[in-house]
């Protein structure tokens, strides 16, 4: 859809000042059913619109993407606009500047319609835990889009967006891809910037793409991609422009499906994601069942590791810095150092017990206690030693097979409310996709088929996991499918 829309404008079909005000009027019409926004940009948008078309009309080159419209997850800073990571606790935030993908995503020109929603601070599988409300699936109002990217996976779905960006931790953009029936991308570790992503667990967290296809995916990842000097962990990407990789041609390579993956899978997602081996081996692709042992253990080194790390992470939002403060008595403090003392104390605690949501509160006290005197070494430390078993499966197997396969989700969308008073099952949504994350390795979901769900058809997506930096790789293999 990208290219298709970059050739109109180069050829002066439509005007991107036009497409912008199309894609603001669909905003208008059907998101307040669905709810993917936050906040709207439209005098940014239509600006940077006016300035592609000057560029266009003077004969001079734009970039594949300029013009485009998409949408930011609202973890993500773009400058002197609200952002919020849907916390009330970041309500009156207006970001200072643009994270890096921001000004990469600038520099090409592109259109940033607003920010989605999300769950508070990235922490959930349904996008309901969001302070201003949930998002609801464009394909079914009564069912969840899926989390925490779900605002982004939304827009895009309902044709709000062209592409969007999400963050992803532990299957973040990939499940609420699932989901809605379209493209998402957790890029490896590192191949993306995180300077300017508010930071929920910095060592699984990464920015990625989504969108209604492999290859606009691929155009949205090569402009944000690369390495940068605010973010020690961004990696080189040697300009790569991924979608030129894109031939469609897996003959002879080797797809290695787990069979831990595949015990108590549900019969129909299993009779679906059976249908998708046929048409990769029918592409000439090799399937060959392997093992990742310690995948048993991944949900609970996840939620260890990360709790641990929202706890460290979400210590900055204090009231004093920035955001919200409650309970500043600052003029009833008498002139004594227990007061004064006192008086802090209680902002801190009033302005995270008000402006943390429950989920956030959950996993704050969860990493506290598991980084606390007595029991680090008996958890946290435990965790990050099976972190490194399980990176050394996928290492294992990633010498004897070209990519690993397996579902993106367990099942498909599930209706609002149905999960919130059991957290287990929320969390077992991740089960196919944290180890993704604990190994850093790259994973994109697609869409393999749906499932009859009363009057509604629901998606399901595919996951295609690759070796570290081989984006261009799993981008190929899932574009095969997909145009096939």
């Amino acid at each position: 859809m990208i290219r298709e829309l970059h050739e109109k404008l180069k050829n002066q079909k439509i005007t991107a000042v036009k497409l912008t005000q199309d894609y603001f009027e669909k905003i208008k019409k059907t998101d307040p059913k669905i709810q993917a926004f936050l906040t709207l940009t439209e005098d940014l948008a239509l600006k940077e619109a006016k300035l592609v078309d000057k560029k266009i009309k003077r004969g001079e080159e734009i970039d594949l993407l300029a013009g485009i419209p998409g949408a930011i997850k609202d973890n993500i800073c773009v400058a002197n606009v609200r952002t919020t990571a849907a916390s009330k606790i970041l309500d009156n935030y207006i970001a200072p500047d643009d994270a890096t993908v921001i000004d990469r995503l600038k520099k090409s020109q592109a259109i940033i319609l607003g920010k989605t929603n999300l769950d508070e601070f990235a922490m959930g599988s349904s996008t309901e835990n969001s302070a201003y409300g949930p998002t609801r699936n464009p394909l079914d109002n009564e069912r969840v889009v899926g989390g925490s990217s779900g605002g982004s996976a939304a827009a895009v779905a309902a044709g709000e967006a062209v592409w969007s960006l999400g963050s992803d931790t532990g299957g973040s953009i990939r499940q609420p891809a699932s989901f809605c029936g379209v493209v998402g991308l957790k890029p490896t570790y590192g191949r993306v910037s995180r300077s300017g992503l508010i930071a929920m667990a910095s060592s699984l967290d990464q920015i990625g793409p989504l969108a209604n296809s492999v290859e606009d995916c691929a155009i949205v990842l090569s402009r944000i991609a690369g390495e940068d000097l605010l973010d020690a962990t961004a990696a080189q990407s040697a300009n790569k422009r991924y979608e030129d990789y894109l031939n469609g041609d897996i003959a002879g390579k080797k797809i290695g499906v787990p069979t831990e993956y595949l015990d108590g899978l549900d019969p129909e997602i299993r009779k679906i994601f059976d249908k998708s081996l046929e048409k990769f081996e029918s592409l000439g692709a090799k399937i060959k069942l392997v093992s990742l042992p310690h995948t048993q253990y991944a949900l609970a080194t996840y939620y260890m590791i990360m709790p641990s790390e929202v706890s460290s992470n979400l210590a900055r939002f204090d009231g004093v810095k920035f955001g919200l403060r409650i309970n500043d008595k600052k003029d009833d403090v008498e002139e004594n150092s227990e007061n004064v003392n006192r008086s802090l104390l209680e902002t801190y605690m009033d302005t995270r017990h008000y402006g943390f949501g429950r989920e956030v509160k959950k996993r704050i006290m969860l990493g506290t206690f598991a980084l606390s005197s007595g029991y680090y070494d008996a958890y946290y430390l435990k965790a990050q030693k099976i972190r490194t078993l399980i990176k050394k499966d996928f290492q294992e197997v990633l010498e004897k097979v070209d990519y690993i396969y397996t579902p993106t989700t367990p099942e498909i969308a599930f209706k609002l409310g149905e999960k919130t008073q059991d957290p287990l099952q929320m969390y077992l949504s991740d089960i196919y996709t944290i180890t993704a994350n604990l190994a850093g390795v790259p994973a994109i979901s697609f869409p393999i088929g749906s499932i009859k769900a009363g009057e509604k058809n629901m998606p399901l997506g595919g996951q295609l996991m690759g070796k570290w930096f081989d984006e261009e790789g799993i981008l190929n293999a899932a574009h095969s499918y997909e145009i096939n």
